[in-house]
């Protein structure tokens, strides 16, 4: 049982130094891209959202 959980863990680690890491540059880029796009896709459903509503409320719901 120790054995396999030592062994498990070796392997872990091995695999873990095959992992092509992004560097700090990198990191806050692709950080900085997904803050954008959510932003982008919050304000598209947002205006949509202003929108609808407002259809709905002028020609619908009088």
């Amino acid at each position: 049982m120790i054995k396999k959980t030592v062994q498990f863990f070796q392997e872990a680690k091995a695999e873990l130094m095959k992992v092509n890491w992004p560097t700090k540059k990198q990191t806050i880029n692709y950080t900085i891209l997904v803050v954008a796009v959510s932003l982008a896709v919050a304000l598209f459903l947002g205006g949509l959202d202003w929108i609808f509503s407002y259809i709905l409320k002028t020609y619908i719901i009088k």
